[in-house]
């Protein structure tokens, strides 16, 4: 029996659930450490234009994740669908088409961002002082775009055929290549911003190596061989269409912070570098509950292809639980070390007090957070791509934006960050009610949208 079924059809469903939800979990907090490093030994060098610089071009890095995501989730939903179903050369067709679009997608990612860096600053919304280092940065992720949506793609596709070990492995390595290189580049060779980008470039790169040579020696169904693309190249598109609502999601997260840093922008470099600063607790709660559930995806899938509902009614409710007591705990220790984790990021006094006072609104709807992914990631499943778009933009998207220019202008700048607490609450509830209808639907056996 391959190992993917003994861990999706056969095993316990809390064991099968934490073995795929712990690697995720270590995944994420790996990754957060990677998210914040750059602005970490950035703000060592007490200039408060290189963190709001960094901070204003993350966008781009979230768009850049987002096709990755997209590709990646897309494709390991239809990988573990169709293992489920039995069909082991519809999902090896399915894992080399994702690589070569990874691929494509970042070189035409390459042309596209160099030629409208320019206007794409301006609307991100730098100021004159951090306009040259969040040039610098731009340009240089730019360049590494295909790692970066190679290394994300191929560590979903991994985790689907339940090598859950070899995925953790590449990401925990790219990570630390990054996370090292860091201080090397950034405070030793004094690279400022630029040696932050590069760190990210290499240690994507060195992810990206390690994901080819698990394919080359250990995969039992997944190939990045040419030939196997060509079998069935129409697949990419239902790859695509399930990965948009975790593109969408990602990409939104990203811009949403631009028209975040609009509104601030009115308050000064202060207020976008502490928003920044404070943005880093909600962000690595709604990591934690998206890593957790994106991990536990395939299993979900897997059982939907093969049609055990009974044990996928039990995955979705020991997972709700799962989400609901780590999102709560999380919120609390954010909320309790707030100071500590501004501190990490600002020296400046004035701009430190201002994140401590938005972080509460950013952590307040953390414990509703595992509902809203768990939603999402069901419909997927249940390959209703239509509906699980419309929940991955509500958070971001239609709740967010216009809550943040709404709350503004009642409440000034209290209110941009009270938006955030509004719009995770919102979007999780109607996320789940979406999701129970989804799920009668299946339960009562009529087929789910295509």
């Amino acid at each position: 029996m391959p190992n993917y079924e003994k861990l999706y059809k056969t095993g316990s469903v809390w064991r099968s659930l934490l073995s795929m939800a712990i690697p995720a979990l270590i995944t994420v907090l790996v990754m957060i450490f990677y998210n914040m490093a750059d602005m970490f030994f950035i703000g060592r060098l007490g200039d408060t234009s290189m963190v709001a610089a960094v901070s204003v071009v993350s966008p781009v890095f979230s768009l850049i994740m987002g096709f990755a995501t997209m590709i990646g989730i897309g494709g390991s939903t239809i990988i573990a669908n169709e293992l489920g179903a039995g069909n082991r050369e519809k999902a090896r067709s399915a894992s080399s088409v994702c690589f070569w679009a990874a691929f494509l997608i970042g070189l035409a990612l390459i042309t596209v961002l160099l030629m409208i860096r320019q206007p794409l600053l301006s609307f991100l919304g730098t100021t004159r002082d951090m306009r040259g280092y969040a040039s610098t940065y731009l340009t240089i992720l730019s360049l590494g775009t295909p790692f970066l949506l190679i290394s994300t793609t191929m560590a979903n596709i991994v985790r689907s055929e339940g090598a859950i070990r070899d995925a953790l492995f590449g990401n925990i390595a790219g990570t630390l290549t990054n996370i090292i290189l860091d201080p090397l580049f950034i405070l030793v060779f004094g690279w400022g911003v630029a040696g932050a980008a590069a760190a990210t470039v290499i240690g994507n790169a060195a992810a990206t190596f390690l994901y080819l040579l698990y394919m080359k020696r250990k995969a039992a169904v997944l190939t990045v061989s040419p030939a196997a693309a060509m079998e069935s190249p129409a697949m990419l598109f239902p790859i695509l269409a399930l990965g948009i609502p975790n593109a969408v999601s990602t990409i939104l997260s990203g811009f949403a912070s631009t028209f975040s840093n609009r509104l601030l922008s009115e308050y000064g470099t202060a207020a976008i570098a502490a928003m920044a600063a404070a943005g880093k607790a909600g962000m690595i709660i709604a990591m934690v509950m998206m890593g957790i559930c994106m991990g536990v995806q395939p299993l979900i899938a897997y059982n939907y292809g093969a049609r055990d509902h009974a044990r996928m009614r039990e995955i979705l409710q020991k997972l709700t639980l799962l989400t609901l007591g780590i999102g709560t705990v999380s919120a609390v220790l954010c909320f309790a070390l707030r100071r500590a984790l501004i501190g990490m990021f600002l020296r400046q006094s004035e701009a430190a007090a201002l994140g401590e006072v938005f972080v509460p609104f950013l952590v307040l709807g953390a414990p509703f957070m595992g509902f809203y992914y768990i939603s999402t990631n069901f419909l997927q499943a249940a390959k209703n791509a239509p509906m699980a778009t419309v929940t991955s933009v509500l958070r971001q998207g239609i709740m967010l934006i216009p809550l943040l220019y709404a709350l503004h202008h009642f409440f000034g700048l209290t209110g941009i960050a009270a938006a955030h607490t509004a719009a995770d609450i919102g979007a999780a509830l109607l996320s789940l009610l979406i999701a129970l209808v989804q799920y009668r639907k299946e339960t009562a056996g009529i087929t789910a949208l295509p």
